[in-house]
C-alpha cells in the first residue's frame, strides 16, 4: 500500500501540488516542506515581505459552557491550564499549555475569548488526544467541538498591507487581537499572531473556501507560498518552542522558560492560584527555580548542531549536561542556532558548553533568546 495514501490532506493540498511543492508526511498529513524557490529563500522572503503558510493540519476547537456563560467555560478550562482564562478580555488571544499531574506539558495552544465561548488552536499531532482530554475533564460542564475549518497564516512585514486590501479594518488590530471579518465575501476569524517572529495573521476559514482565500493572497506580488522547512527555521530564530522537540511531558513550563505565559492570577499569590494539573511542582519551581533550563545556543563556526545532539561541560566529552532539542542554520542570523536544556548553573548567557557532532565536541555558547528581534505590533 502506498504510504502517502494513508496520509490526511488539508483543503489546500491540490493548491500545494499545483505550486510545485515537495510534500512530506507531517503529523499524519501530507504537507509542503518547500516550494521550488527553496527553504532559504522562503525564509528570507518571509522576513522581508509576506509568506502564506498552510497550517490547516492544526486542530481548531470551540468550548462553550452548557450554562451559556463565558465565565463557566473559562473556569472549566483553567482546571487544565496554568493560565488566566477568566481574565482574558473578549477578542483577545493568549498562549497556554495543558499540563499533566507531574507538571509536564501535554501540548501548547492558543486560547481566544470570542463572545461567550473559547476558541482554541492545538497542535496537529496532539489534537485527537487534546479533544479527548477536554471532553473527559470538562465535557460535563462544556460543549467541546472540533471544527472542520482550514487555517492559513500570513506572516511578514508586508502582511498587514496585503490583508488590508481585503479587509481595511485590520489596521486597528494589535498583537493577539482576534476579530470576525469577511475576506473575499467569506466569513473568517482573524488573529494578529503567528509563529515566525514577524508581524502577521492567522486566518480560520471554512474548509471549502480555503483555496479561494489562499489564491487571493498569493495573487499579491508581495506574497509567496512558504513550506514547513522555512516555518521551522523562522520559529527557531524567534526562540519559539516546537511541541515534541523543545517541550513535552518530560518538561515543565518553568524548565522550558515559559513562566511568562502564567499570569499572576494563577501563581502562588494569585486570586485563583493552582487548581491545574501538576500545580504543586510548577508553583514550587516558580518560587524556587527548576534544576534545568531551556536556553539558546550559538555554535562557533558554520556547522549546525541538530536536535538530540548531547551537550557536555568539557571539550573531551567527559561530563554530559544536557541535549539540543532544536537546531539548524538561521538564514537571518547568517549562522547556526539551536535550543536545548542545560543545568541552571550553565544557563547564563555566554557560558561555554560543547555539543557532540559526529564524534567531535564543538564549542557552543549559551545565548539569550530570541536570536532575532520580533516585530509583533503591540
Amino acid at each position: 500500500m502506498d504510504e502517502t495514501a494513508a496520509l490526511k490532506k488539508t483543503p489546500l493540498h491540490a493548491l500545494h501540488l499545483s505550486l510545485g511543492a515537495r510534500m512530506v508526511p507531517f503529523a499524519g498529513y501530507d504537507m509542503p516542506v518547500q516550494y521550488p524557490q527553496g527553504v532559504l529563500k522562503e525564509h528570507l522572503w518571509t522576513r522581508a515581505s509576506a509568506g502564506v503558510f498552510d497550517v490547516s493540519h492544526m486542530g481548531q476547537v470551540t468550548i462553550r459552557a452548557r450554562s451559556g456563560k463565558y465565565e463557566d467555560a473559562a473556569l472549566a478550562l483553567e482546571s487544565l491550564v496554568p493560565v488566566d482564562i477568566f481574565g482574558l478580555a473578549e477578542g483577545r488571544q493568549r498562549y497556554g499549555f495543558f499540563t499533566d499531574d507531574n507538571g509536564g506539558i501535554l501540548d501548547d495552544l492558543m486560547i481566544t475569548h470570542m463572545d461567550d465561548y473559547l476558541f482554541v488552536v492545538v497542535n496537529a499531532a496532539c489534537k485527537d488526544a487534546d479533544f479527548k482530554h477536554l471532553q473527559d475533564h470538562i465535557g460535563d460542564i462544556c460543549e467541546v467541538t472540533l471544527l472542520d475549518r482550514a487555517l492559513i497564516a500570513l506572516q511578514g512585514p508586508r502582511a498587514v498591507s496585503v490583508l488590508a486590501e481585503l479587509w481595511a479594518d485590520l489596521a486597528h488590530m494589535k498583537f493577539m487581537d482576534v476579530r470576525h471579518c469577511r475576506l473575499h465575501d467569506v466569513s473568517c476569524l482573524v488573529s494578529r499572531s503567528g509563529y515566525s517572529g514577524e508581524d502577521g495573521f492567522e486566518i480560520s476559514v471554512p474548509a471549502d473556501k480555503a483555496e479561494d482565500i489562499a489564491k487571493r493572497l498569493l495573487e499579491h506580488p508581495d506574497v509567496q507560498p512558504i513550506g514547513l522547512g522555512a516555518r521551522d527555521s523562522l520559529r527557531l530564530e524567534a526562540g519559539l518552542c516546537l511541541y515534541g522537540n523543545d517541550i513535552d511531558q518530560t518538561t515543565t513550563p518553568v524548565e522550558a522558560a515559559l513562566e511568562w505565559a502564567m499570569q499572576k492570577a494563577r501563581k502562588t499569590s494569585g486570586a485563583r492560584a493552582g487548581g491545574f494539573p501538576g500545580a504543586s511542582r510548577i508553583l514550587a519551581e516558580l518560587d524556587n527555580g527548576a534544576l534545568r533550563r531551556r536556553v539558546g545556543l550559538k555554535p562557533e563556526g558554520k556547522a549546525p548542531v541538530r536536535g538530540h545532539a548531547k551537550l557536555y561541560a568539557d571539550a573531551e566529552g567527559k561530563t554530559e549536561i544536557g541535549e539540543v532539542t532544536s537546531g539548524g542554520f538561521g538564514p537571518s542570523v547568517e549562522g547556526p542556532v539551536a535550543m536545548g536544556y542545560v543545568p541552571v548553573s550553565f544557563a547564563a548567557p555566554g557560558t561555554p558548553v560543547y555539543a557532540e557532532v559526529r564524534g567531535k565536541y564543538l564549542p557552543v555558547a549559551v545565548s539569550t533568546l530570541p536570536f532575532i528581534t520580533p516585530t509583533y505590533k503591540r
